[in-house]
């Protein structure tokens, strides 16, 4: 499959210092770079607003220096205060029209497609990219309505041709199918910061995509 010039980034790293522990997450996160990532996306569910905003610039020094995108989760205000280049929502936080209209173009918006009835919604016209999630069960991410299964994927990429970033599940032995299946990108979690050699998995990981 080829890479979707829209969303030019097949390998897509999630990482919250929780997942990596009891690695350094700013060491994973350089190591996975090194090893192949495209893009990565900061998860930080149960720290502080300040805590977060830190995690954000240490992440951010590292994402620019080898030139590659990050995205902040739900936190809109931290996104524009380090320049992040994007943002991923849910639909609980923030909805993507009150982003755009806020602040215009500076962020490319994920939102987490939960359900089909999404796909009509007027929000939709202010998504960049939409994140299936889960595809399979997992550990790291339980507040979800939909498991999507491989069959779903295909449903949904017939449905729209908005990028897709398919999440939950994703490995070694899952990531091949999710891909072929019409993924433009695939959301790692547990595969990488949970690895003894994040450099070598993400490798491998992408190699699969390529």
């Amino acid at each position: 499959m080829a890479i979707n010039p829209l969303f030019p980034y097949p390998l897509y790293l999630v990482i919250s210092e929780q997942d990596c522990y009891p690695q350094s997450w700013l060491h994973v996160a350089e190591e996975a770079i090194l090893g192949g990532v495209d893009i990565i996306q900061l998860r930080e569910k149960n720290e502080t607003d300040t805590g977060f905003l830190e995690k954000a610039k240490k992440l951010k020094q590292i994402t620019d220096r080898y030139g590659i995108p990050l995205i902040i989760n739900d936190a809109v205000h931290i996104a524009i205060e380090i320049e992040a280049w994007g943002v991923h929502v849910g639909q609980n936080d923030r909805q993507p029209l009150e982003i755009r209209e806020k602040y215009g173009q500076r962020l490319q918006i994920g939102w987490s497609l939960e359900d089909r009835a999404q796909l009509d919604s007027k929000q939709m016209a202010a998504v960049d990219h939409l994140g299936v999630s889960p595809i399979f069960p997992t550990k790291t991410k339980t507040d979800t309505i939909t498991t999507w299964g491989i069959n779903g994927l295909c449903e949904i990429r017939n449905l729209t041709e908005k990028p897709l970033i398919a999440i939950g599940g994703m490995n070694l032995d899952t990531s091949a199918s999710a891909w072929l299946s019409g993924a433009d990108s695939i959301a790692v979690v547990s595969a990488i910061c949970r690895s003894k050699n994040p450099r070598e998995r993400s490798a491998q990981l992408k190699e699969l995509l390529t």
